[in-house]
């Protein structure tokens, strides 16, 4: 062999040796050495609710230690955007969509549409909720239970002599519509068994918007200014009616409770402005959306529904909680 033929060989030798490791580091995630499989896309709502920053962080963190990427997307309620969001995914070709519907069954079509690109679809925090759109699973708060949870907190309240209670819902969102579903079973167990009766006197809409709890809260002190007390179906609602009745010199008069555990809410209890939250946990909410899809497509059966527990916050968890003021 000459000189010019062994230059050769080791020039040959170099570039395959390093071609091979380009190679190598193109197949991992920038997560340590976990393989990169793909990309989930995710939607929600709206991404201004801590709630929903909290669900996108964990989901994140959960997809890289899988080895996947997440986009993940707020459609700031606006059901036309999420479907926009959904389609962009499809020709994406992503791995999963994780969704949690601004509208449950208008979301409907474009959730069929991935069906028929064979993209399979989880859900948590809100169902779906439209004929022929398949969902392999869904992960939420049992809102049901958690509404259970503020029934039992308003009586507690209440006390003895019972009162006239408003309920500030939004009727479009199906988690929503669960939560007042396990409130008036827990006032209607408590009125057939019990003195004290407690009279939902109003349902008014507050969309889960702060500015819209405020007006119901003001509506309902206008056609009730002897009201005791009022169930908002998540904290900025909740908030929006301790505005309210600030403003109106009420706070002492009317109990509210309300829902989800924001830390302006949690801040809220500790201040003595709102009496009790059931709580959702979104950390686990977004963990195991991911390790569901994770489970689904390593050929693993899932649960069609996993339901994780609410848990009741009240003055007393508030004076211990270090992350408060």
């Amino acid at each position: 062999m000459n000189r010019r033929t062994s230059l050769l060989l080791i020039s040959s030798s170099i570039i395959a040796l390093s071609s091979c490791g380009d190679k190598k580091k193109d197949d991992k995630s920038g997560s340590g050495d976990t393989p990169k499989r793909g990309t989930i896309g995710a939607t929600c709502m709206t991404t201004s609710n801590p709630f929903f920053k909290v669900i996108e962080e964990n989901m994140r963190d959960e997809a890289a230690k899988h080895g996947y990427d997440l986009v993940y997307l707020g459609c700031d309620n606006d059901v036309s955007e999420q479907q926009k969001q959904i389609k962009n995914f499809i020709v994406q070709k992503v791995a999963a969509i994780a969704l949690n519907p601004a509208d449950s069954k208008a979301i409907g079509t474009s959730v069929i549409e991935a069906n028929g690109a064979g993209i399979p679809v989880f859900s948590f925090d809100v169902k779906v909720q439209a004929p022929g759109a398949e969902v392999v699973a869904h992960v939420g708060t049992d809102n049901a239970q958690g509404g259970e949870l503020a029934g039992h907190a308003m009586i507690e309240a209440l006390g003895d002599s019972g009162g006239k209670v408003v309920i500030i819902d939004y009727r479009a969102v199906e988690s929503c519509t669960e939560r007042v579903k396990g409130f008036k079973k827990v006032i209607d167990a408590h009125n057939a068994s019990a003195s004290g009766k407690i009279e939902i006197v109003a349902e008014l809409p507050g969309e889960g918007d702060r500015a819209k709890g405020f007006k119901a809260a003001e509506d309902a002190l206008q056609t009730e200014p002897d009201l005791n007390g009022i169930f908002a179906i998540n904290d900025p609602s909740g908030l929006g009616a301790v505005g309210a009745l600030k403003k109106a010199g009420k706070l002492d008069q009317v109990t509210v409770v309300a829902f989800d555990g924001m830390p302006a809410g949690l801040q809220a209890i500790k201040d003595g402005e709102i009496y009790a939250d059931p709580i959702q946990h979104p950390d686990r909410i977004g963990r195991q959306t991911i390790q569901t899809i994770i489970a689904h497509l390593s050929g693993e059966k899932v649960s069609p529904s996993i339901d994780i527990p609410a848990s009741l916050y009240t003055r007393e968890d508030a004076e211990k909680d270090p992350t408060l003021n």
